[in-house]
């Protein structure tokens, strides 16, 4: 891969230097200094806050390709991770085009600065482009980015920490994404010109206890949108202690790293679960931990699924829905034991993206329904969920769509 940077005329002061020796040369943005992740692209046209707060994304540094990063600046409502820290999802980004002046009413703070607010670092000026069709051909790199605002890098040393770096497989980064204590959610989805609203105590009808393995907030929010109490709690969670909250209904949240590596202490777990028949509900790793739990495996994807723009088709109704994908591993399909069934699959690449337990409320999809950002398809999988409670507790379903 070449670089074919059109602002050759400017100093670089920022790097990526990929595993194989490739040095990429660009405009440093955001946060100073350099990490070691694995590069990807993610094709969504919207949403970029979005994205790079999505706790699925840790450890890995995110290229967009669509050109124009930054229009509509940042605010204090688009983060998606729970208790926002600097590197609680993506460490790094990498542009096409110079962030220009935003131009949004929500806009509270241009995106250079919030990216160097939160410790992210980020490389522009770059084709993104030719560095998305190498990853496609070569698989999503390990690499290591650099910001340094006087262009001074020390390249071999650079090569040396890009090869080093083990990489995402048999990492637990849940353990870094979770919350450190549990908590209580209330927030209602974001009403148009309104804002959020909360949920009363008094309106709640069901008790759902998430396990937070790097929750996004939206996801949350359309629980208390079903009148659903909330309470998240860490990745570490006994059994006993998530069953002695009395839920209706069990989640299993996204998040990043290696299932196989976060389901050593996960598994069991959701095995205990599973045995109580409380209703159960997956999503992204939630999805492929709660596969290693029924036993099935899971593999490292060669460039992984991350946009906003992936079809997908669910089986149980046989309609074709456009979602939000964000993951670099995914269970094996062919692994899946009798009794698991295959809900959904992706219509790209026909990989696994939902499964379900027969004759249990047990069940999970690989892509991300609560669409943030992306488009609302699969809302309708968390109403699916919430008739499962009410068909546990003796109540007429709620209609899906």
């Amino acid at each position: 891969m070449t670089n074919t940077a059109p602002w050759t005329s400017r100093k670089p002061t920022a790097v990526l230097v990929l595993a194989d020796g490739t040095v990429i040369e660009g405009v440093g943005i955001g946060a100073t200094g350099k990490v070691t992740a694995e590069v990807c692209f993610n094709t969504a046209l919207t949403g970029y806050q979005e994205i790079l707060t999505d706790p699925s994304y840790l450890g890995q540094i995110v290229t967009f390709t669509f050109p124009h990063i930054g229009n509509i600046g940042t605010n204090d409502e688009d983060v998606e991770d729970l208790t926002p820290a600097a590197r609680r999802g993506a460490v790094g980004t990498i542009f096409k085009a110079d962030i220009t002046e935003p131009s949004n009413y929500r806009t509270a703070k241009h995106l250079n600065d919030w990216l160097a607010s939160r410790g992210i670092i980020g490389l522009s000026g770059i084709d993104t482009r030719a560095l998305t069709a190498w990853i496609r051909e070569h698989g999503a790199p390990n690499a290591v980015i650099a910001h340094d605002p006087n262009g001074v890098f020390d390249i071999e040393a650079l090569k040396a920490e890009a090869r080093a770096w083990s990489g995402l497989v048999d990492l637990d980064l849940a353990k870094e994404a979770t919350s450190g204590q549990s908590s209580q959610w209330t927030e209602k989805p974001w009403v148009w010109n309104e804002g959020y609203d909360e949920l009363k105590a008094e309106d709640a009808k069901y008790h759902i206890v998430c396990v937070d393995y790097g929750v996004k907030r939206n996801i949350l929010r359309l629980f208390t949108g079903l009148d659903c109490k909330v309470t998240v709690v860490p990745a570490n969670t006994t059994a006993e202690d998530i069953m002695a909250l009395n839920p209706d209904g069990v989640f299993l949240s996204n998040g990043p790293g290696d299932p196989a590596a976060t389901g050593k202490y996960a598994v069991p777990v959701i095995q205990q679960i599973i045995k109580t028949e409380t209703p159960t509900f997956g999503i992204c790793l939630g999805h492929q931990m709660l596969g290693l739990a029924l036993g099935a495996k899971t593999e490292k994807m060669h460039q992984g699924h991350h946009g906003a723009n992936h079809p997908v088709k669910d089986h149980t109704t046989g309609k074709v829905e456009i979602v939000s994908m964000n993951h670099g591993f995914a269970i094996d399909s062919k692994s899946l034991p009798e009794g698991v069934e295959e809900t959904h699959i992706s219509l790209f690449d026909g990989s696994n993206c939902g499964l379900r337990l027969a004759g249990k409320p047990v069940f999970s999809v690989q892509h991300h329904p609560e669409a943030s950002p992306g488009p609302q398809d699969s809302h309708y999988l968390f109403r699916r969920f919430i008739n499962l409670v009410r068909e546990r507790k003796g109540e007429a379903a709620l209609a899906e769509r």
